[in-house]
């Protein structure tokens, strides 16, 4: 039976009553729940013809309304599937996210109530659930006393507020002097930060790393004393706990020595590994973390919550107000406390959403140990498909998981290396993600093309990583039936989903 139309005219249209407003909920829920409940089944990419189609729906401001039913009807039946299912159990692409719908929920409370919560006094109680959120994620990681931070839009902007808040805190105004190390493998929004920070490319110095991904603490240590000699100005140094490209986890405790040894700001990327912290075997891994002066977290990774969801933690959190706070005559007065906060002061946002809601509401109503035995899952399930991996033929695993990304290749005997050796691995790739059953990425690591497999996602279970394992073993049987029939067709753009011909 279909529901009513919910009414959307009368004198003040935008005044919704409280029938309209259930009705809309409700008729949204009678597309969100299937979606959700169909995911498993769900094509894992779906976005050829894209670039056509996006084109079709470019459309000038509408002067009149569609009716609600109807623009559901295409959100879910042709916009949404247009993409590729992220969501879904099987994605292991990229770092998975994951979307609880917890999340979502608090989500339409705060857009609901739309308080503002940039200023304590606004929200008061508000204000001090999101503070509360940022202290858990500290003493997760071991910070001291004083420590604090800020939720932010996601890991790029956490780099941009912690690269800004070193400059402040290391360098003079005229900071141009001033260099800045991550290795080869850290995640581009490093240098992003940098440039947007003011930093000419040429500052970003591109630490080489070992044979498990790691930057090497000895390289970093000979280019900041190089740079020291030629007068410039080392102040930051940018390790990271999970890299996108092989999952690899620095030397923290080395790389902390050296940040003590030359007074350079230690942050930490921990955007995709931080929240296996919670965990015992996550702890030992990126042992030393407790000594960074910033971590930039991203809870849309590892704690499963919708993109948007960021966070920069930090050992002092007056640096972060030294480094933001600016005053305006229209303001109200701010906090001067210690223990309580006004998160216009700490970033760069004076306008922004209640976020804190979304990480408190899920924590709140599992408690941190659901989360743990989620996290702890996936490291173990990550070791199981790195050891299925060394058991078939022809496939080396050539970054072990550190966490729960582990990084492989096909190498058959008689396929030379370098172009040929990665030409075949497209086409596995390829071949494993027409199966439509998980979606993995590459990466150039090393010099080599490699395969990426990340479990993350809250959804993804022993029964897929599984299928994972048996579309690798069976496409590259594929792969390699094919090269010897001569029948192989240059592989075209296909690192990557999404990479072929889409118009």
């Amino acid at each position: 039976m279909a529901r009513p139309k919910p009414p959307l005219s009368g004198p003040h249209p935008l005044e919704l009553s409280g029938d309209v407003m259930r009705e809309m909920v409700a008729l949204a829920m009678d597309h969100i729940v299937p979606h959700i409940e169909s995911l498993p089944e769900q094509p894992m990419h779906a976005t050829r013809g894209g670039k056509r189609l996006a084109r079709l729906l470019r459309e000038r401001l509408p002067e009149r309304g569609t009716p609600y039913e109807k623009l559901l009807r295409r959100l879910f039946g042709k916009v949404i599937p247009m993409s590729l299912n992220t969501a879904s159990p099987g994605y292991m692409g990229y770092i998975p996210g994951g979307g609880l719908f917890h999340a979502a929920v608090a989500d339409l409370i705060a857009d609901a109530v739309n308080r503002y919560v940039g200023v304590f006094q606004a929200a008061p109680l508000l204000v001090q659930i999101e503070a509360d959120v940022i202290s858990w994620f500290c003493a997760m990681l071991g910070l001291p006393e004083g420590s604090g931070g800020i939720l932010t839009t996601g890991g790029s902007l956490a780099n941009l507020v912690a690269v800004i808040t070193a400059r402040r805190d290391r360098l003079p105004p005229d900071f141009l002097r001033g260099t800045l190390y991550a290795s080869e493998e850290a995640h581009h929004s490093v240098k992003k930060a940098a440039l947007l920070a003011g930093f000419p490319p040429e500052a970003v110095r591109e630490i080489p790393v070992d044979g498990r991904f790691r930057m090497r603490p000895d390289a970093a240590a000979e280019v900041v004393a190089r740079d020291r000699a030629r007068g410039l100005s080392p102040f930051l140094l940018v390790a990271s706990a999970g890299t996108t490209g092989t999952g690899a986890v620095d030397d923290l405790r080395a790389l902390a020595d050296l940040a003590v040894a030359e007074r350079l700001w230690l942050h930490v990327d921990a955007a995709y590994g931080g929240f296996f912290a919670l965990t015992e075997r996550g702890r030992a891994a990126m042992r030393g973390i407790e000594r960074a002066d910033s971590v930039t977290l991203d809870p849309h990774k590892s704690l499963f919550l919708p993109y948007g969801t960021g966070c920069l933690a930090v050992r002092d959190r007056e640096a972060l107000r030294r480094a933001h706070a600016v005053s305006a005559s229209y303001m109200p007065p701010m906090q001067a406390e210690d223990d309580l906060v006004d998160f216009c002061e700490l970033g760069p946002e004076l306008s922004r959403d209640a976020r804190g809601l979304r990480v408190w509401l899920p924590l709140k109503m599992h408690g941190a140990s659901v989360f743990r035995a989620a996290l702890d899952e996936k490291l173990t399930l990550a070791r199981g498909a790195a050891d299925a991996l060394r058991r078939t033929a022809h496939i080396e695993v050539a970054a072990e998981p550190e966490l729960s990304l582990l990084a492989f290749r096909a190498r058959p005997p008689g396929i030379e290396d370098g172009p040929p050796l990665d030409a075949l691995n497209r086409r596995l790739l390829a071949r494993v993600n027409a199966k439509q059953r998980v979606l993995l990425t590459g990466v150039r690591a090393g010099g080599r093309l490699l395969l990426r497999m990340c479990i993350l996602s809250f959804r993804t279970h022993a029964d897929r990583v599984d299928a994972a394992i048996a579309d690798i073993a069976a496409s590259l049987a594929e792969v390699l039936e094919e090269s010897r029939d001569g029948g192989l067709e240059p592989a075209r753009g296909q690192e990557q989903p999404g990479g072929e011909d889409d118009d």
